[in-house]
Formats: structure tokens, sequence, C-alpha cells
């Protein structure tokens, strides 16, 4: 616990304009997206939006990372490569944008994604995209202090598995402030009464990776990719969120609905039957 920041009400207040930020350009990205949109394409839109508002994204360059914005499509789980693919109809694309503001050594990240339908979605296509969301909703409406990160991924974990989904194990949500990634590991499974209790003034993400089939991952040599090793499809969602006093405040949250994304109350579709649920 000694690792984890605790942040003031005013640097809460300067970070809360990188997140509005990532926010927009998510907002931005869904009114571009269609089928013969490639990757590469949506990664300059989101790479001079962002500079555009005097920001810098944080992806470009981390860690040798070669792009300003993560692309996953179908059964990519996380951090795909912009580049020459060109979406199809019936396509699912996770856009994960985190937002440098301002664009000085160490100034604020802001970090959130949606998964988005290119053109009309599969029935297992909208079921995986769908259960990822309502993760992410439990996952958030838990947030308070004096809860434990554990009692938040056992909650997302049970949901997830009930639908017949799975959740992917090795990537994580985290801490996150003047640097990208910190302090607390937010787990998206795990045991009710474990793990770091929450207080007042804690940033952090939340984001869910949900596999249509089972857990397990592999990654290309690229060194980034991921994908779900059996090639179900896979979907995330994702906010980075503030422990308030009584509870939580989404410093991501969108100011206005995503195109090609349903963001709206959520509608319980139950569950699909032609997949192989986790056992």
């Amino acid at each position: 616990m000694s690792r984890v920041l605790i942040h003031s009400s005013r640097e809460i207040e300067e970070m809360r304009a990188s997140c509005e930020l990532a926010a927009d350009t998510l907002v931005m990205i869904g009114e571009h997206l269609r089928p013969g949109i490639t990757t590469a394409e949506i990664n300059t839109l989101v790479h001079d939006y962002t500079l555009a508002h005097k920001a810098r994204p944080a992806t470009l360059g981390y860690r040798g990372y070669p792009a300003s914005v993560c692309t996953s499509v179908n059964e990519v789980v996380c951090h795909g490569i912009p580049g020459e693919q060109v979406l199809k109809d019936g396509d699912i694309i996770n856009v994960d944008v985190t937002s440098i503001l301002p664009d000085v050594p160490n100034g604020w990240h802001g970090d959130t994604s949606a998964t988005y339908y290119v053109g009309e979605p599969s029935p297992e296509a909208r079921h995986v995209v769908e259960v990822a969301r309502r993760c992410l909703e439990i996952g958030v409406s838990m947030v308070k202090p004096e809860v434990r990160l554990g009692d938040i991924g056992a909650a997302i974990q049970e949901y997830a598995e009930s639908r017949g989904c799975s959740v992917v194990r090795e990537y994580t949500g985290h801490g996150i402030g003047r640097v990208f990634h910190a302090e607390p590991s937010v787990r998206h499974y795990g045991k009710v009464g474990t793990g770091v209790r929450l207080k007042k003034g804690m940033t952090f993400t939340i984001e869910p990776m949900i596999n249509l089939g089972r857990k397990e991952i592999f990654h290309l040599d690229d060194d980034w990719t991921v994908l779900t090793r059996d090639r179900s499809l896979s979907a995330q969602f994702e906010h980075t969120v503030v422990v308030t006093r009584s509870g939580v405040d989404v410093l991501t949250k969108r100011r206005a609905p995503l195109t090609n994304s349903e963001d709206k109350p959520w509608a319980d579709l139950g569950p699909v039957t032609c997949f192989t649920p986790e056992p």
C-alpha cells in the first residue's frame, strides 16, 4: 500500500483534463469507423486529434511501441499495432487511447478504451462485447473506500463466467497519474476479501479483457500483439477512475455517446450457446 499514490483534489482536477481528452478521442473515432477504413487511418486520426489539443499520445514510443493508439480486432485481445488491416463488416475493434496533458515531462495520463461494432455484428460478437461492457460497469460500481480489489475482480469474474465467457489473467488494470503504469495492479478476477483496500484519492484503471472462448492467450513475434489462443473473439472496455469520499468518480466518462457501440443502459442479452464455456 505504501507504493500506491494518493492524489489531492487539485491533482485530480489536473488529471481530469487528460482523461476527458482521451474520452473525447474515443467519441471522435466512433464517428469515423466503417467497413473499409484501415487501422493505420485510425492511428492517424488519434495522433492528429491528440496533437491538435496540445497533448501527446502516451503509447507512441512507450517501451518501443510504434503507434499512437492500440487497435485490437476480433481475436486480438490487446496491443494490436495499427497497420494496413482493412476493417470488414461484422468485425469488432477495441480502440485503446491514452493521452498525456499537458505535453510536458510528467504530464497527467488519461487512459480509456471501447470496443466498437463495424457494420452489423454477429450474435457471438454482440454477446462478448456486451458482456465486456457490463463487466466494466460492475467493476466501476463497486469502487468506494475500504473495498478490496479482490472484491472487484471476483465480481467481474463471476459475471463473465456466468455468461459463458472467460477473463484474461495476464493483463490487469493499473494505477495511473503522472506515470502510465503504477501500483496497484487491478486484476479482473480473484477472491473476495483479498487485495489492496481502496482509499480516497487513489486513481487507477479498470479494463477487463473478456474472451468468448477460453482465457488462454499468446503473443505474436512483434512482441506486442496478444491473441486468444483458441482464436475466439475478445472485447474490452476501460475507464480511469478515482476513489472519492463516498464512492467513485469516472474521470474518463464520455460527454457524448459513442457511434458504432451500443453505449446505452445495459440490456441483458442472456448467454449464447455456440461455444464451450470456460470450465
